[in-house]
């Protein structure tokens, strides 16, 4: 799988380079709801189907009646896969960090050990308010450009748009160690996704929404600097795409069609989350990377859609 954001996992650099022909997908990474979603997500999942019937809840959208056998269809066996990966292979429970006694008042300490001492972590929480200040008129542009966009689409998960405090201070905190001359604010604006959005196509429009769309950022002054495509990946689908406002703060916005949100966001995260993990048994491993695979295998790629270019702007 190729990257765009995993931390334990590095922000930066960006997702490596697509596979040659023939070539594996391992290694290639991108950004899903963060661990704390996990239960919420897991919940959705399955209240999003129904097993008893057979069939798939309503999405936000959904396909018309002539698709049969389709991604719909196997979404309740995709969810009897997952239940029996999660019998095969329960979840090793991993043991809290507890603060350091020694810790002084103020500071920071992630489940993960990283640290923010007083002071930064103080200027940590000043940059965080000032981004939260900033979002409002990023997310106005977002739900007037999906109100205009000509093409049918809509925006899905916008109450999640913002990661939580605690995650972005993890963030933070674990590249102040690598760049410790770096102010928090500095290193916060460079944060691709602390700022997100999800837009939704139909497969028949998702093309035209997606150059759509981006001309819309443009004309209201902001700047992509990255968009990667996924579509010819084995095990995620849609396009990822990175922007910054005239006054440099970054967010990003991901095109999907209902599939392959529906696939990311109520069938394959746990799987994903799973593969984070540098300490899975390498047979587990295979078995998640099958998974993904099996699932993005029954997601209908929208014409020329695998044809947008990627892009990414030096200096970014």
């Amino acid at each position: 799988m190729r990257a765009l954001d995993l931390p334990s996992e590095p922000e930066e650099p960006g997702r490596a380079e697509r596979p040659a022909e023939g070539g594996t997908d391992r290694g290639r990474v991108r950004e899903t709801p963060d661990p704390d979603e996990r239960g919420r997500v897991y919940e959705a999942m399955r209240a999003h189907v129904s097993v008893d019937t057979g069939g798939a809840a309503e999405p936000a959208r959904r396909p018309d009646g002539a698709d049969r056998r389709s991604y719909w269809d196997e979404v309740p066996r995709f969810l009897d896969m997952w239940a029996d990966h999660e019998k095969r292979w329960p979840e090793r429970q991993h043991a809290t960090e507890p603060g350091c006694p020694a810790d002084p008042a103020g500071s920071y300490r992630s489940r993960g050990g990283l640290e923010l001492n007083p002071a930064r972590h103080a200027e940590t929480v000043e940059a965080i308010s000032r981004m939260r200040k900033a979002e409002p008129a990023i997310s106005a542009d977002i739900q007037t450009i999906a109100k205009e966009n000509t093409y049918g689409g809509w925006l899905e998960g916008f109450d999640r748009r913002i990661k939580g405090d605690d995650r972005l201070k993890e963030k933070i905190a674990a590249q102040v160690a690598a760049e410790s001359d770096k102010a928090s604010s500095v290193i916060l604006q460079k944060i691709p996704d602390a700022v997100r959005f999800t837009l939704c196509f139909e497969p028949a429009s998702y093309t035209q929404g997606y150059y759509d769309i981006k001309a819309r950022l443009e004309d209201r002054g902001h700047e992509v600097y990255q968009s990667a495509n996924y579509w010819a990946d084995s095990e995620y689908k849609g396009i990822n795409t990175r922007w910054a406002t005239q006054e440099g703060q970054r967010f990003e916005v991901q095109f999907h069609t209902p599939e392959s949100f529906h696939a990311k966001q109520y069938v394959t995260h746990i799987a994903y989350e799973r593969l984070r993990d540098p300490q899975i048994a390498d047979e587990e491993r295979r078995d998640l990377e099958d998974f993904q695979r099996e699932v993005s295998s029954h997601i209908r790629t929208p014409n020329s859609a695998a044809d947008i270019p990627d892009f990414k702007k030096e200096g970014f």
